[in-house]
């Protein structure tokens, strides 16, 4: 058994201290993003520091709890808390729970964030479907030996974020009477904000909206042939010829004023899937 698979089984032998059950789905809430789980019919919780292997939430409005419950009907287990490359860690180890969740049964990832709106026609406190993304974090968590037992040492990434389930949500925000955007997301690896000329950069190369999270989450599910969902919330403009200093406690209060919308949006997606 790989080193990794090992520490996978030491982590779940925790976890099924808690509970045997597998879970469908897996979800991960981003910056200020954290109240989905008000939804959750929750059965058990357990903090990142009790499970082995298991990194820590060093970023405000982060939990850092694992949530095992039920939203409408389905089996679900939250990240209530994130993990970024800007916090220090290695690729593997941000990606660790994904691999654990795949390991409890997971087949689809619902992952959201916040991040800055480079489109001219987005605006502060929209919602955008993820439909692909750049990769400008400078690193990949499937750098190194491949795990063949995990996923493919090549896997393809022509659709990183599945057609049925965007189909699913444009669906339900039109029910809702919510107005969704549909995307580019680039990822940098952070954590200061970006420089004029960069945000005209990364909008030139083709990206909607940029942020630090996300990608990495999503390469590894991808590997592990799980479908995803990426949801992101616009909490700042960042617009060249207009930009202005931007405060941490503002985007988590943007994050936070358009989060019911997206809630409803996930929840409603998985009662669907």
């Amino acid at each position: 058994m790989s080193s990794l698979a090992e520490m996978i089984k030491e982590t779940l032998l925790v976890i099924r201290n808690k509970t045997k059950k597998n879970y469908e789905i897996g979800i991960i809430l981003g910056t200020g993003l954290g109240g989905l789980v008000k939804e959750i019919s929750v059965e058990h919780e357990i903090d990142y520091a009790d499970l082995p292997h298991f990194p820590l939430s060093t970023v405000e409005s982060h939990q850092g709890k694992l949530i095992f419950g039920n939203i409408g009907g389905k089996d679900v287990v939250a990240m209530q808390g994130r993990f970024h490359y800007y916090e220090g860690y290695t690729m593997q180890q941000i990606t660790y729970p994904v691999r654990l969740m795949k390991n409890l049964g997971v087949h689809t990832l619902l992952v959201s964030n916040a991040c800055g709106g480079m489109n001219p026609l987005y605006r502060r406190g929209d919602i955008m479907l993820m439909a692909d993304h750049i990769n400008l974090l400078g690193d990949n968590p499937l750098v190194g030996k491949n795990e063949d037992e995990l996923g493919p040492r090549f896997p393809d990434m022509s659709e990183p974020y599945n057609l049925e389930l965007i189909n699913i949500a444009e669906d339900v925000a039109l029910e809702n009477k919510i107005k969704v955007q549909k995307g580019v997301y680039v990822a940098v690896p952070g954590p200061n904000l970006e420089t004029k000329a960069e945000y005209r950069f990364l909008r030139g190369i083709g990206a909607d909206v940029v942020g630090m999270s996300t990608i990495p989450e999503n390469i590894v599910a991808n590997h592990m042939g799980m479908k995803v969902l990426g949801i992101s919330i616009i909490t700042d403009e960042c617009f060249p010829d207009s930009l202005k200093p931007a405060k941490v406690e503002e985007i988590i209060e943007a994050a936070m004023q358009a989060e019911p919308k997206m809630t409803l949006i996930m929840k409603e997606v998985i009662k669907k899937i």
